[in-house]
């Protein structure tokens, strides 16, 4: 092994059985045919895109009936371990595969240099996209800030930069917390206020500036129209 992270070869194996052991790791990688296998008497079968990975000291019987040519990396890589017994990505394997095939015959090629290591993630698996926590909205908080701007005309960037969210990610929020848009859930918010400080016996004008309607008429209509829905 010659390389810092092992030697590639391509080898054909046919119907004769061997048996051996070796005292670095030997990865598999089919190109065609399927080479049978007995690691440490667990059998494993090796076709076009699959593999196997073979620990130091560890014993296997193989042979192929019909023929089989893989892909071998002997390597003393003290990474490989982690890979012992984990499946590779067939798609992937075979696409390498094929590449450092015909990488191997060619003179000045880089793939002893670089197929080790390129080989190696084949074994990897796909790390899971980290979950993004969404950042948590005080709803009881933004509802006692807006009380006390009831009588001002808020808009969907002023609720965004109380929970500090940008607009779009707010509104999106907001439906999915409470199940409205930001406007309704502030038009529901004035209704309920006026509703209160109507039962309290205040006059419609005085409700009116308060909750941030225009006029009597205004928030007249608007109760009426809410009430119907």
């Amino acid at each position: 092994m010659h390389a810092a992270h092992g030697s590639l070869s391509l080898r054909q194996y046919g119907p004769s059985p061997g048996s051996h052991a070796h005292d670095h790791f030997q990865i598999l990688l089919g190109l065609d045919g399927t080479l049978e296998l007995e690691v440490q008497g667990r059998g494993q079968r090796v076709a076009a895109g699959s593999g196997c990975v073979i620990a130091p000291g560890e014993r296997h019987d193989f042979e192929a009936l019909d023929g089989a040519h893989c892909l071998v990396l002997d390597t003393a890589y003290a990474d490989w371990a982690s890979a012992v017994g984990t499946p590779v990505q067939p798609a992937t394997a075979l696409a390498l595969a094929r590449y450092l095939q015909l990488a191997l015959s060619q003179e000045h090629s880089l793939a002893q240099h670089y197929g080790p290591l390129l080989l190696r993630d084949c074994w990897r698996t796909p790390q899971a996209r980290p979950v993004r926590h969404q950042r948590r909205i005080d709803w009881q908080g933004l509802t006692q800030w807006c009380e006390r701007q009831l009588h001002t005309p808020l808009t969907v960037a002023d609720l965004a930069r109380q929970v500090f969210l940008s607009p779009t990610q707010f509104a999106v929020r907001c439906q999915q917390d409470v199940g409205m848009r930001p406007m309704q859930w502030l038009r529901d918010l004035r209704l309920q206020r006026a509703r209160t400080l109507r039962a309290q016996g205040l006059a419609m004008t005085d409700i009116a500036r308060r909750c941030g309607y225009q006029s009597a008429s205004a928030l007249t209509a608007a109760l009426r129209q809410h009430t119907r829905h």
